[in-house]
Formats: C-alpha cells, sequence, structure tokens
C-alpha cells in the first residue's frame, strides 16, 4: 500500500548529476548531496527543516543573494533528499514500504518537526509506518529491507525492531486461525471466520489452509544479521523449535552451495545472490553463516533431517569451520544416527595427511555420541536380543535404533574395507564399539571382516585371527556359515569353531523337536480320553493319531541321521589331528590347534555327545530342513577338503 502526499504537479527535471525545480522562478540555493546537485529556492525548505534554516541563515551572512550548502551523512543518500525536496515543494509524493524507512531517518536527520510546520514529515512518515507498514507481513518484511542500508539511523529511531517484532508476531500466529495474516499478502481481506470479503460482505468462499512454514522462503531474502534478529526476537516469543530448525535449514539450504548438490550451477548462483547483492558468498561469509546456523540450531533430537546434518558437516569440513562447530554437529547426527543411511555416513576424508578415502575417525566420533546418548537414556542397557523363526528381532522395543545403527556400521565397515590404507586397528576399533547385545546376528559384521581380509591379503595370521574374534560364531545364520565353512581367507580355527556351531544348533534344534514330541505324545492319550464316548468327533482322533505317527516315523529317520552326523564329525577330527601331525606337530598353519579346540570343549560343556538345548523350533517343518542342511553341511565341508570352493556369501570370493 501507499499513501500520497501533496498536490501539486513534479516540477522536477534532472540534468546529468544536476536536479532543477522549474517552478518559473530563479534558484537561490544550491544544496549539495553526495555527488548530486539540487538547484532549489531558500525558503520552501527553512520552513520545513531546522537543519536547513541553520545552514541557510550561515551561509546568507554573506551578501550573496544565491548560497550553496552541503549536506553530509544524510540516510538515504541523495535519493532520500530529493523526497524530501518534493515534500517541502507540496509536490505530489507517494509513501511506500521501501522508502518511508529512508524518509523517516532523513526526516530525523534533518530535523522536520511539527514546530516547523503541521503535518511535517516525521509524522507522516510515523503515522504510515504505524497504521499502513506494520499490519501487513509483505510491507514490513520491505521495510526491513531497507534498514540494512539505514544502520544506525533505523536502529535509534526502532524501526527495525519494531518491523522484526511485527514479523515475529504474524509469524507465531495460527495461519489458519483467521486467515491472517497471510491473505494480506496482496489478496482480499476476510471476516473473523475466515471467509473471504468483497465490499464488506462475506463471499462464503474459504482460503486455503497454510501450514506453519508459510514463511520460510519470504525470510530468505533479509540479510543474514537481519535473518539472525528475527530469529532470536522469534525464540524469545516461544516459537516452537521445530519451526524454527526448518526456516534455519531453509535459509542455510538458499545460500550455502555445498548443501545442494543435485542443483545446477545456474540456479544455485541465482538463488543465492540475496546473500550479497547478486554476487556468490563467498568462503568466508559462507563459513561464517554454517557457524551460526549451528549456534542457532536448538540442540534437540529430530529437529532436522539427519541429511541435511550431515550436508552442513561436510560443508563446515570443505570451509574449515571452527572446532566447535564441527564438534556441535557430530553430536547432533550422534543424537539420531539411527535416522542415517550408509550414503550419508560415506564422507570423503579432506585432511591434510589423507590417510583414508573415507572419514572414519568422525565416523567414529559420530557413533560415540549416540552410545552415550544411549547409555545416558537406558536405551540398551545390555539386554540379550533374538531372532524369531521369521527373521524379526525379538526384545525392548528400546533396542531397535540402537539394532539399527549397528547394522549400519556393520554395512559402512564393509563399505570402507577395500581401503588399503585403513589399518586394521582403525577397523577394529569402530567394529567392536557396537556393543555386543546390539547384534542379533553377525552376518553383516562376517561380510565387512571377509572383505577387509580379501582387500589385506597380506596380513598375517594372528593379525587374521584377531581380527575374526570381532565375530561371534553362533550369531551366524545357516547362510553365513555355509559360506564361512567355504572360505579360503579365513583361518583354519575359525572355520572349525563355525562347524562346531552348526552342528550344535543342528543338535539343539532336534532336541526341541524331541519335546514336541513328547508333548504331543501327552496330549494324544488326553485327546483319546476325551473322545472315548464321541462318535462325531472320532475323524479327529483319528487325525491325530496318523499325524503323530508320521511324526515318529520322522524323528526315528533323524536319529539315524544324527548318528550318521557323529560319525562324519568323528572323521573331521581325525583328519584334522593328521593334518596337524603332517606339519611337524604344530608348525602347520593351525598347529595343535584341534587338541586346544577339544580341550576348550570340554571345559564349556559343549561336547559332541551331550544334547544342550540352547535354541528351540517346534515347528515341524524345522525338521526336514535341519535334515537336508545337515546333509548339505557335511557334503560342503567335505568339497571343502577336497579343495572345491563355490561363491561368496554375499559376493564374489
Amino acid at each position: 500500500m501507499a499513501l500520497k502526499l501533496g498536490s501539486k504537479s513534479d516540477a522536477f527535471q534532472r540534468q546529468g548529476q544536476a536536479w532543477f525545480c522549474t517552478t518559473g522562478l530563479p534558484s537561490d540555493l544550491t544544496v549539495e548531496v553526495d555527488d548530486m546537485s539540487f538547484h532549489l529556492h531558500k525558503f520552501p525548505l527553512l520552513s520545513k527543516s531546522g537543519v536547513m534554516e541553520r545552514k541557510i541563515t550561515e551561509a546568507s551572512a554573506g551578501d550573496e543573494e544565491k548560497c550553496t550548502i552541503n549536506i553530509t551523512g544524510i540516510p538515504g543518500g541523495a535519493k532520500a533528499f530529493e523526497l524530501v525536496a518534493k515534500f517541502c515543494y507540496g509536490m505530489k509524493l507517494e509513501l511506500t514500504a521501501s522508502n518511508v524507512g529512508s524518509l523517516r531517518c532523513a526526516a530525523e536527520h534533518l530535523e522536520m518537526t511539527e514546530e516547523y510546520g503541521e503535518g511535517n514529515l516525521i509524522m507522516q512518515t510515523e503515522n504510515f509506518m504505524n497504521q499502513v507498514v506494520l499490519r501487513t507481513w509483505q510491507d514490513s518484511l520491505k521495510a526491513l529491507q531497507t534498514c540494512e542500508d539505514l544502520t544506525p539511523f533505523a536502529d535509534e529511531l526502532n524501526i527495525t525492531s519494531r518491523c522484526i517484532e511485527s514479523l515475529a508476531v504474524k509469524a507465531s500466529t495460527d495461519p489458519n486461525l483467521f486467515g491472517w495474516p497471510m491473505m494480506e499478502r496482496g489478496g482480499p481481506m476476510q471476516s473473523p471466520g475466515g471467509s473471504l470479503l468483497w465490499n464488506g460482505i462475506s463471499t462464503g468462499a474459504r482460503p486455503k489452509n497454510l501450514s506453519s512454514d508459510w514463511w520460510y522462503e519470504d525470510a530468505t531474502v533479509l540479510s543474514f544479521p537481519l535473518y539472525k534478529r528475527l530469529i532470536s526476537c522469534m525464540q524469545s516469543r516461544g516459537m516452537k523449535p521445530e519451526i524454527i530448525a526448518g526456516s534455519l535449514s531453509f535459509y542455510a539450504k538458499r545460500y550455502l552451495p555445498g548443501l545442494n548438490r543435485r542443483q545446477s550451477i545456474g540456479e544455485s548462483s541465482a538463488r543465492i545472490g540475496h546473500f550479497s547483492q547478486g554476487a556468490l558468498p563467498s568462503e568466508g561469509d559462507q563459513r561464517t553463516l554454517v557457524d551460526e546456523i549451528d549456534r542457532l540450531l536448538p540442540m534437540q533430537k529430530g529437529l532436522v533431517p539427519t541429511k541435511f546434518l550431515f550436508g552442513l558437516l561436510r560443508t563446515a569440513v570443505i570451509l574449515r569451520a571452527s572446532d566447535s562447530c564441527m564438534s556441535n554437529l557430530e553430536r547432533r547426527i550422534g543424537m539420531q544416527l539411527d535416522q542415517a543411511t550408509l550414503e550419508d555416513l560415506l564422507m570423503p576424508n579432506l585432511s591434510h595427511s589423507m590417510e583414508t578415502l573415507y572419514n572414519v575417525d568422525c565416523v567414529q566420533r559420530i557413533l560415540e555420541h549416540f552410545l552415550e546418548m544411549d547409555q545416558a537414556v537406558g536405551g540398551g542397557g545390555g539386554s540379550p536380543c533374538s531372532v524369531d523363526d521369521d527373521g524379526q528381532l525379538v526384545g525392548s522395543p528400546s533396542l531397535t535404533p540402537i539394532t539399527m545403527v549397528a547394522k549400519l556400521i556393520d554395512g559402512y565397515l564393509a563399505e570402507v574395507a577395500p581401503d588399503v590404507n585403513l589399518k586394521l586397528p582403525k577397523f577394529q576399533t569402530l567394529a567392536a564399539a557396537v556393543p555386543e547385545y546390539a547384534r542379533p546376528l553377525d552376518d553383516g559384521l562376517y561380510r565387512a571382516v571377509d572383505v577387509y581380509l580379501k582387500s589385506h591379503p597380506w596380513l598375517a595370521e594372528s593379525d587374521k585371527e584377531q581380527l575374526c574374534r570381532l565375530m561371534d560364531c553362533q550369531k551366524l545364520s545357516l547362510e553365513a556359515c555355509t559360506h564361512a565353512a567355504q572360505n579360503e581367507r579365513l583361518p583354519l580355527r575359525i572355520v572349525v569353531q563355525v562347524l562346531f556351531f552348526e552342528q550344535l544348533q543342528l543338535r539343539t534344534s532336534i532336541a526341541g523337536c524331541f519335546l514336541v514330541s513328547e508333548n504331543l505324545d501327552g496330549g494324544s492319550r488326553q485327546l483319546r480320553s476325551g473322545m472315548a464316548g464321541s462318535a462325531a468327533e472320532g475323524g479327529g482322533w483319528t487325525g491325530a493319531t496318523r499325524e503323530n505317527q508320521v511324526l515318529k516315523v520322522g524323528m526315528d529317520n533323524m536319529r539315524m541321521r544324527v548318528t550318521e552326523l557323529e560319525k562324519e564329525c568323528s572323521n573331521m577330527r581325525e583328519e584334522i589331528e593328521k593334518l596337524g601331525q603332517a606339519k611337524g606337530g604344530g608348525g602347520g598353519r593351525d598347529g595343535g590347534s584341534s587338541t586346544k579346540w577339544f580341550g576348550m570343549s570340554k571345559k564349556l560343556g559343549l561336547g559332541f555327545g551331550g544334547v544342550k538345548s540352547q535354541m528351540c523350533s517346534a515347528e515341524e517343518k524345522s525338521i526336514s530342513n535341519n535334515k537336508k542342511g545337515g546333509n548339505a553341511k557335511i557334503a560342503k565341508f567335505k568339497d571343502h577338503q577336497h579343495g572345491k570352493h563355490k561363491k561368496g556369501f554375499s559376493h564374489e570370493d
């Protein structure tokens, strides 16, 4: 909106760097403002301005009829003085949101108070500011933009603070409550009920509902010092942290090209032009912006997407931001690491040493922050977790985030393992940082270890065994066990352990089936006694009896198969012992490993002869599956002994 002042036609003409007032009277005053000259008349100016009155009086002390005065430091410069001069002459003039700030400051600078004329420029600009500009979002925003060039005058007259307060109030108001103040942005007014008004009469039409982020894009036209003051004002008014964080991320994406990976260069340059009058922000400006965004972001989980935080961290590393800034960003990411993806973690190493391809140290620190937070909230507690028959995680719901992080870290280890510069201690430290209870299965860790062994074939045998100790062979799936039994890169001791625990799982599963069979026998006897006098239900008893008989036949076959497996296992032990003796009684690849392994198994009470039930599967289908699995495992191990190898677990061997 605009306010028209004065009624006379414009009589100003510009010729080069000079303005002339063509009122028919010869000019008797020349005013120098910056590099512009104004050829005016004394009376219209001295009658409206205290400063002009004093300067004209001083300059007219001589005998010359025409005097020249110089005005320096006027807010708004020559453009503002041109409008002031037109106001003094009573010419037509429009007050707008874009010029009211500079005119208000210029009027104050020239002392254009009511003492020098009723309805003077100070009063006119103040009334327009309070009654028109500060009532609308767009006008307040335009007026605030002009305040950047009016420092410190706009601050001294509280123009900046009033515009910021107006914007903060409007942004904090629910836009769907009365449809105000958003529909005033160039649109029609509304009734208190939200319907559109035409000529004061409700049309019944309803405006579209607006979300709380309606003002994000508008705020990006502000320079960062003004934007920062606006955000601080909103925070002091109690605006929700998630809304503040959303605006900060929107502003950062607009002025930090590194956050917009898929955005074209031309589009990026056009969007960030507001930062410094159409030019790309310098590295120093971007570094300052990253630091300030970090300070303004509330330290709270889930306020902004994890992908945005990773992008901000990458940008901070590239721009060499302060250590405190990067540390805070790592802590923020650690708070919500369970929401990250593998692509987020793959940050290139930009340090001077370039020791590794990816920034493994940064991921290590982020993981430590996550574990600290998890322990603080009592997330894991060391509680064990397991996997049910359908492969789903069974345990406390609080274990879910740390289990997701464990899976994420295992995937990250597999991705960075091919880096030949990745040292074994660094790989081990990151892998061992994940608590044991966080991994229901060690398949992901096994894959990462295998990739590392493949990419580092020069490792000593002792280093290989030390690396493989990161895994728990009892927590490998059947597929992983099958791959490990044929894996030439694994030490022989680890292969034997895998085979042993694989057989142990098979025996415990069979023991569980025996228990189910006994329960079925007891249930059958109860069913027989309960169904003795009922002819209608005789068919159900017959069916149950047949099923029980089929189950018993299957159990007999499985007993025979277990006996065969024990014989095969004895043969394997003899072959391993012969292999050790053939290599000099312990001087070979794994000398004495079988004797040590049998001693350990007796110490742990895991002998082959006893059946110790640790995990049960009560479904009938597990009988046939385990039977087939047992045959396949023995056959594959024999193939391994004769040098026949197959493809890897989840990658090429």
